[in-house]
């Protein structure tokens, strides 16, 4: 009975109230969209479609699409795992990526069948250090996440670890010295073959610590967790039922942002809901989750969520495609 009580409370806590309403507008359609991207050489907001690269101009206050060059080529450690992101870093880590993949995993929902056996990071000084799980894990995601938890100038990585009986976790690695070692890690989901994605690392709630975000499940039901580092566990504090930010079988895992929409310090979450049918920016300010925009849209979304000030306005906007092949704007 106090579970099926605790069921109803966090329901209610993810319902919208009084939101504002975002409308989206179109900024054109392509047939083929699979991803959308800020190019970090140029700094345009560009999308992929059947190959071809087109990126965002703004001309007389009208967005078109243009076409324009691809991101520029980039240097690949050989072990690097297919479809991952390999990722720099400016502290004590230079760059990290997932390595050393293996079938051992019969899950496949990121694109293949191959996951990673290892991570491995460049250091600052140049040393190659490495974490490797055991035969009965692999790291079951696409990118190292650098964040700094805990404010001293060096990197921590958020990573998902998941085990062949018990599922994903979301584990918290460091450089200590020469190794990569195990900081902090969430309990497992509990059953082979799920999976969470991990959102990011910020103070979501205004307390002034660091806190880590995940949506649990995101294909059956797809819980938003919010999690506090508590020694050496990923404490969940925050579980929000109804939310998705990816696909089965793609290889998309950002189809959210993370932004402070009303410059009061906290930032929201911007995520689709389960069907991908709406979106909403929530916030954990105060430890309780709010609803504070969301917007219903016609056909559920595909790539990667972007905050970007494409029109010049000094606000982010929020860019998204669907698989209709819209290319969907939020202008703020």
């Amino acid at each position: 009975m106090a579970r099926f009580a605790a069921l109803i409370l966090v329901l209610l806590y993810a319902t919208p109230g009084l939101a504002e309403t975002w409308r989206p507008e179109t900024v054109g359609i392509l047939a083929g969209m699979d991803r959308l991207f800020r190019d970090a050489e140029t700094g345009s907001v560009k999308v992929r479609a059947n190959e071809k690269y087109f990126r965002i101009s703004k001309s007389e206050g009208e967005l078109t699409l243009l076409r324009s060059s691809g991101p520029a080529p980039k240097n690949r450690p050989d072990d690097a795992i297919p479809h991952s992101k390999v990722v720099s870093g400016s502290n004590d880590i230079t760059t990290a990526w997932l390595a050393d993949g293996t079938d051992r995993y019969a899950h496949g929902v990121l694109g293949d069948g191959i996951e990673a056996a290892a991570l491995k990071v460049r250091t600052a000084s140049g040393e190659i250090s490495s974490f490797t799980v055991r035969d009965d894990f692999v790291l079951e995601d696409l990118i190292p996440r650098l964040v700094d938890v805990d404010g001293d100038g060096r990197d921590e990585i958020v990573v998902v670890r998941s085990h062949k009986e018990a599922g994903a976790s979301l584990v918290l690695l460091g450089l200590r010295g020469n190794r990569v070692v195990r900081l902090a890690e969430s309990v497992a989901i509990g059953t082979a073959n799920r999976w969470l994605n991990p959102i990011g690392a910020a103070d979501f709630d205004g307390d002034g610590q660091v806190e880590l975000a995940a949506v649990e499940t995101p294909h059956i039901g797809g819980k938003l967790l919010l999690l506090k580092i508590d020694g050496r566990r990923l404490r969940e504090v925050g579980r929000y039922m109804g939310y998705s930010t990816h696909v089965i079988g793609s290889t998309e895992l950002e189809m959210f942002a993370v932004v402070d929409l009303n410059g009061d310090g906290v930032p929201e979450i911007i995520l689709p809901t389960q069907d991908r049918k709406e979106l909403r920016a929530v916030s954990f300010a105060g430890g309780k989750l709010a609803v504070v925009a969301s917007a219903t849209l016609f056909r559920p979304i595909t790539t990667a969520i972007l905050a970007e000030d494409v029109d010049g306005n000094g606000t982010p906007d929020i860019l998204f495609g669907d698989e209709g092949g819209y290319l969907n704007i939020i202008r703020r």
